[in-house]
């Protein structure tokens, strides 16, 4: 079919097939394995080699082609050299005769047929269309499903070089030709209802590709909405304007006056097929289960029997095991080769999660239930915010279906039972170190080591039974050193039979050592520790200093340039050893540039930080080190976001330096990259050398709590230091701290809280002469007197805080008060004065250059506009601000933008336009807590009253009383009168 990327030819096997051929990926990152088993293709810069090589679809790449394509027109002295290297270093990890030399140059030849992913979605992508013309859509959605799904994520991912550049353009485009195919036939099947959430969220991420537009304005369409599908053109059209100067395609332009005129040719097909049009998505996420599972016999029996309870004709309601016992004791093992077992009991999907219960932060319950309803096909605008609507729509989803939950590595009861079924047909699996004697309906099972035949059939299985057979009583020996646990025998084992020259008694005589393992050994977690001590004892002393540094920091994972902060070593230097790491299974590459350590290898990088470490000293030194680069580097990301603040000013100073960013989306993302890990490093910032510096890098990275992302853990940690501060004394830093919390607390909406909070920051702030503080303090308390109608005082407040800011020099912090100042004024009716304050914040803004902080005085001048029946002009400003909100992807601010439009519409007498508004705030999940979500769906119900939907509107005025009643709101009253019929201002 045209368009379509060619690759590299495939023989057929000979006969008979190699049981352990080669094969590659190219869409996503550049991978080999040989069978199952990973091949190591190196540094990026020789995975980039291998890339052009497997593109060059067989043909020889003279030495000035790859040198060209790995760096382009400006090469290093030794570029040819190291071609060479990385031809070398290939050519020993690779199949003898794949890379081959020929005429001075290199190519790889002789791959097995499937051994590259791009020509099985190449093969399947011919199939699907070959069924199409044939007529057998059901067929050719099917296949062409088959190809997309060997994506997996970026295409050439990490790779580096311009020739890998055009390449992941080149077949990033022809995906979406793919998915653009796969929509169509969705509609002509009539799945449109199901192609708009996968649509909008496509024309989010590429808006100037006009055949996205058009299917989903087709989609919209023919699900009855059309108003919706009406301003998908709309937004086209003004799109292509503002970024290309030109007009819609003739074909978008025709589908608009088709559906202007309702043209029945638009109607959905006549015949659609047979297909189910809501196909179940059914997940498919256990992990692999270990090919030589051994032993546990009872067990298996006894959670067979079980799970057997809820797939059976009379259905046990949320059928659970919990299987609980020490670290390394197997319970992940046995938890997933039974869910394996029974999976063909669960065909509508199996879910799985690591809940990190033993870690310094567990996974929270509300996260998890997002991503199970992410996997079971809900829509990322549907999943709502909080843990009890997330559980409540989970529970709902799995009802009348069949899926097995494996719920790994729990803190406790209460973190697993939201994510419980709780329905006929479904199972769950739980596994912790903790009996969960208080998590109802569970069947319990203890699970304890491994008797000693077990523990011998385990170890003979990774040995072999050759080695094993002539040295049983060693074997025995090592199992027994092993406390019979079978993480710490799968260890040993392993690196036995990695060692072909060593005898089994060489093993034993090593564990026999007493000071290597006596003390871990005992019991528990300790037997663990004993056979990672037989791995950091074969690392070189960088290696070792890494290890136990690195294990120092807390957060999911950590990235390369936080790891050289903590190592205080080079980006380059840190890789190398990092990489090195990963290759002894002591560290895990999470994705490139990012590490991460296995939680109990982790505990043990600690102990041997605590017990190695000279001087100790070196331990706060590198935490401090990794504190510096992240408030030094959300410092730069916080003056790129707001030029002329001088908050970056008065922050903590810092001795090692952060990143630099080349521009604000650059910025960003690191910050929301490293949410986590950065979070995690503020909440370790406890001790007294460290607290000041925590609390000002949460302040710097506030950007976390206002785009809605992260707000639930901002929050945690906000908290945290507020006691940690005031448990130290320290009245600066507290004040800091709670006006953190203050900022949160604003956006959830909970004004009763924020203001509380703000008061004591104030009072602490003004105690110790913190003028920064001061200002932006003075700044939230007149947002929170807005909110709760004090009009006069917020008045009060917001020109407190414009008088210090003038005197700090600050002027955005001026503008933004200036914008806060006038909705006061508006509140107040003083029209033409809010309008005037406005213009004035908004010039401020300008002459500032960066406009991210500009939106909040469009919103604010489109507020006073609107006031004034000033529709067009105010509409006009809510425009700029939403396209600056969702540049910096400020979703909270981009909902309440729809929210103000929605207003404008409806006081114009455009129902239709404010109600699309108001469902597209609702739709992005986050407007600012429940009383401001309950303004949104009041909005709405009046919109649709105005549209003759009285059935609906009133459905949403209840949903909106019940959201005032929740949160004490004074609108609760006129929504009452909504609802009896009333008539309201």
């Amino acid at each position: 079919m045209d368009g379509v990327p060619r690759v590299p030819e495939q023989r057929r096997p000979g006969s008979p097939a190699e049981p352990a051929a080669l094969r590659f990926s190219v869409l996503g990152p550049v991978r080999a394995w040989r069978g199952d088993e990973p091949v190591n293709t190196g540094s990026p810069q020789q995975r980039a080699l291998l890339t052009a090589l497997l593109l060059r679809e067989g043909r020889t790449a003279t030495a000035a082609e790859l040198i060209d394509a790995l760096w382009g027109e400006e090469p290093p002295q030794q570029a040819l050299a190291a071609v060479r290297t990385y031809a070398s270093r290939l050519r020993k990890v690779l199949d003898p005769g794949v890379l081959v030399s020929e005429s001075g140059g290199y190519a790889v030849r002789g791959l097995g047929e499937g051994a590259l992913d791009l020509a099985v979605a190449q093969e399947r992508a011919a199939q699907a269309e070959k069924a199409r013309n044939t007529g057998d859509l059901c067929h050719a959605r099917e296949v062409l499903g088959r190809a997309l799904s060997l994506w997996d994520g970026e295409t050439l991912a990490g790779v580096p070089g311009p020739y890998a550049e055009a390449q992941r353009v080149r077949l990033e485009e022809w995906r979406l030709q793919l998915l653009e195919s796969r929509l169509d036939m969705d509609l002509d099947q009539g799945c449109h209802a199901e192609a708009v959430s996968e649509l909008t969220a496509l024309t989010a991420a590429h808006p100037l590709r006009e055949r996205l537009r058009e299917l989903l304005m087709l989609a919209l369409y023919r699900s009855g909405r059309q108003a919706e599908a009406l301003a998908v053109y709309a937004d086209t059209r003004r799109l292509l304007a503002d970024e290309l100067g030109v007009d819609p395609r003739p074909d978008l332009q025709e589908l608009q006056q088709r559906i202007l005129r309702a043209d029945p040719g638009l109607a959905e097909p006549s015949t659609p097929s047979a297909e189910p049009a809501a196909a179940l998505v059914r997940p498919a996420q256990l992990p692999a289960t270990v090919p030589d599972f051994t032993g546990r016999a009872s067990f298996v029996r006894e959670l067979g029997e079980v799970l057997a309870s809820a797939s059976g004709s009379e259905g046990r309601v949320m059928a659970v095991s919990a299987l609980a016992g020490i670290g390394g004791v197997g319970k992940t093992t046995l938890a997933v080769h039974m869910a394996h077992e029974a999976r063909s009991a669960f065909p509508d999907g199996q879910l799985y999660v690591d809940l990190q219960g033993t870690g310094p932060r567990a996974a929270e319950p509300e996260t998890v239930l997002g991503s199970f309803l992410r996997a079971l096909g809900t829509a990322d605008s549907a999943i709502p915010d909080s843990l009890e609507e997330r559980a409540a729509l989970y529970r709902s989803v799995l009802d009348g279906r069949k899926v097995l939950v494996l719920l790994d590595n729990a803190r406790d009861a209460a973190q697993v039972r939201p994510l419980l079924p709780g329905t006929a047909g479904c199972a769950a699996l739980v596994t912790s170190r903790v009996r969960m004697v208080d998590l109802a309906g569970a069947h319990l099972v203890d699970l304890d080591v491994m008797a000693p035949d077990e523990a011998l059939t385990l170890f003979t299985k990774i040995v072999g039974e050759e080695r094993v057979a002539s040295e049983r009583k060693a074997a025995l020996d090592v199992v027994a050193a092993c406390g019979f646990l079978p993480l710490a025998i799968r260890i040993a084992a392993s690196r036995l039979a990695a060692r072909r020259t060593w005898t089994v008694s060489v093993l034993a005589a090593k564990l026999a050592d007493e000071r290597r393992r006596l003390d871990e050994l005992q019991a528990g977690d300790l037997a663990v520790k004993a056979t990672f001590e037989l791995g950091y004892g074969q690392l070189e002393p960088a290696q070792a200093r890494a290890f136990r540094l690195l294990g120092l920091a807390d957060g999911p994972d950590i990235s390369l340039a936080a790891a050289s902060a903590v190592l205080d070593l080079p980006p380059e230097d840190t890789e190398d050893l990092l990489e090195s790491l990963v290759d002894t299974s002591l560290l895990e590459s999470a994705a490139p540039g990012r590490y991460r350590f296995h939680d109990l290898v982790r505990l043990y990088a600690r102990a041997c930080a605590e017990r190695d470490e000279h001087p100790p000293s070196e331990r706060e030194a590198a935490l401090s080190r990794l504190l510096d680069f992240y408030l030094a580097t959300a410092a730069g990301v916080y003056a790129i976001e707001r030029p002329g603040d001088r908050l970056v000013d008065d922050l903590e100073p810092t001795e090692y330096p952060g990143l630099r960013f080349a521009n604000g989306s650059a910025a960003l993302d690191w910050l929301y990259s490293e949410a986590s890990p950065l979070l995690a490093c503020v909440r370790q910032a406890t001790e007294a050398g460290r607290l000041r510096r925590g609390v000002d890098l949460l302040w710097a990275a506030k950007d976390l709590t206002e785009s809605g992302a992260n707000s639930h853990q901002y929050e945690t940690t906000a908290r945290a230091m507020c006691d940690a501060t005031q448990a130290a004394g320290d009245a600066r830093a507290e004040g800091r701290a709670r006006t953190t919390l203050t900022n949160v607390l604003l956006v959830y909406g909970r004004i009763q809280q924020a203001g509380e909070e703000a008061r004591r920051a104030m009072e602490l702030a003004v105690s110790v002469g913190d003028a920064t503080a001061v200002s932006w303090v003075a700044n939230d308390r007149g947002l929170i007197c807005l909110h709760q109608g004090h009009y006069s005082e917020g008045e009060t407040f917001f020109n407190q805080a414009i008088e210090g800011h003038r005197a700090a020099g600050n002027r955005l912090g001026e503008a933004v008060t200036l914008a806060n100042l006038s909705r006061a004024y508006l509140e107040l009716g003083s029209v033409s004065r809010a309008v005037d304050i406005a213009q004035h914040s908004l010039a401020l803004h300008s002459e500032l250059g960066r406009p991210m902080r500009r939106a909040s005085a469009h919103f604010a001048l489109g507020l006073a506009l609107a006031k004034a029946n000033r529709h067009a002009e105010a509409l006009s400003q809510f425009v700029d601000a939403q396209g600056i909100f969702t540049e910096h992807r400020q979703r909270l601010w981009v909902g309440n933008t729809h929210f103000r439009m929605a207003e404008v519409h409806l006081s114009a007498a455009r129902p239709a336009q404010a109600a699309q508004h108001a469902e597209q705030a609702l739709a992005l999940g986050c407007v600012g807590g429940d009383r401001m979500r309950g303004n949104v769906v009041a909005l709405l119900g009046r919109a649709l009253s105005e549209l003759e939907q009285a059935d609906r509107a009133k459905a949403c005025w209840q949903d909106a009383l019940n959201l005032y009643e929740q949160c004490g709101a004074v609108e609760a009253a006129g929504v009452r009168a909504l609802l009896n019929g009333t008539p309201t201002a």
